[in-house]
């Protein structure tokens, strides 16, 4: 499997990541371990999760998925060596702290690295900008991480061009580890990556890994009115898709998966894997069966006119 680097850092990976954020919330330890499992079998190596996965759940604290994901390896001699782990720092904890003070980042890896049941980080992302914290004091303390050994490489999640441009020159002058990777909300619905971000990334040569590639689900064609998303654990995330904008583009969807002999899903990572700059989407997996229908993208070689169908189809994104 062709690899993908990560910025200009020597961390390589294949270019699709299994989002953990559903480890320890709609999928219970078991179906988690399995899931996993089937990951690394196909020959895939690149897992995302965050420390306050999934305190959104009534009873969760935070740092449920990585507990599960610490388990895992604890019960699989060998299966660190053989993942590229990504984890995130600076949402709200509640008493554990947010943000992302020197002494919050340091604590939270620390934390971290304990429910992970590991001694390093091989991506540590900044979770959200935090303006209330100089720029310098944040690339410090990873900075002290990494020369720790604790952490390998340092990303930003839910930056703004202008922050994150900002974050690069301070890195340069300071002589510290610049950010080699931004997680942004990217997909065929949500396309304003695209506008600043996607020139500066691919000028500064920045890895990027796009959360809620599917749209929280709503680009597997499953939620086709408001009927069908009602109780399930995406329905505000899906709510603000159906409208006509985005039911022609699951028409589009449609069409060119069946030409493809391919899913919905598998076409809407496909476009994205295919994007120029990505290095890999993020989509998390509840089952093994789906798990294996979404690692079918990371070989889906979308046809010239099925990405001009699709571009014309979300051009802007589709809200509205």
């Amino acid at each position: 499997m062709d690899k993908r680097r990560i910025g200009r850092s020597d961390l390589t990976v294949a270019p699709f990541c299994l989002g953990g954020n559903v480890f320890g919330w709609t999928a219970d330890e078991t179906t988690s371990f399995a899931i996993l499992d089937r990951f690394v079998e196909r020959g895939f190596d690149f897992i995302d999760t965050a420390d306050v996965y999934s305190r959104w759940v009534p009873g969760h604290v935070g740092g449920e998925s990585e507990t599960v994901i610490g388990r895992w390896l604890s019960a699989r001699p060998g299966a660190r060596d053989r993942i590229v782990l990504a984890t995130k720092v600076g949402m709200d904890l509640g008493e554990a702290g947010k943000g992302l003070s020197g002494r919050h980042i340091e604590r939270a890896c620390e934390a971290s690295l304990r429910r992970l049941q590991t001694d390093r980080i091989d991506l540590y992302q900044s979770h959200v900008d935090d303006a209330e914290v100089p720029l310098e004091e944040t690339l410090r303390a990873h900075e002290r991480l990494i020369a720790a050994g604790k952490v390998r490489v340092i990303g930003a999640s839910n930056y703004s061009a202008a922050r994150l441009t900002e974050a690069l020159r301070v890195s340069e002058s300071s002589g510290l580890h610049r950010y080699e990777c931004l997680q942004p909300d990217y997909s065929l619905a949500e396309r304003g990556y695209e506008a600043e971000l996607e020139p500066l990334c691919r000028a500064e040569q920045i890895g990027v890994i796009g959360y809620f590639s599917l749209a929280a689900g709503f680009l597997t064609g499953k939620y086709r009115s408001a009927q069908d998303a009602t109780g399930r654990a995406r329905e505000n995330r899906v709510a603000k898709y159906l409208n006509p904008r985005g039911l022609a583009l699951l028409d589009v969807l449609d069409s060119v998966a069946a030409a493809q002999g391919a899913s919905p899903a598998q076409v809407a990572l496909a476009w994205v894997i295919a994007r120029p700059g990505i290095t890999a989407p993020i989509a998390s997996a509840t089952t093994v069966a789906q798990l294996d229908e979404l690692l079918g993208a990371a070989s889906l070689a979308l046809t010239a006119d099925a990405v001009t169908r699709l571009d014309d189809a979300s051009a802007g994104g589709i809200q509205g």
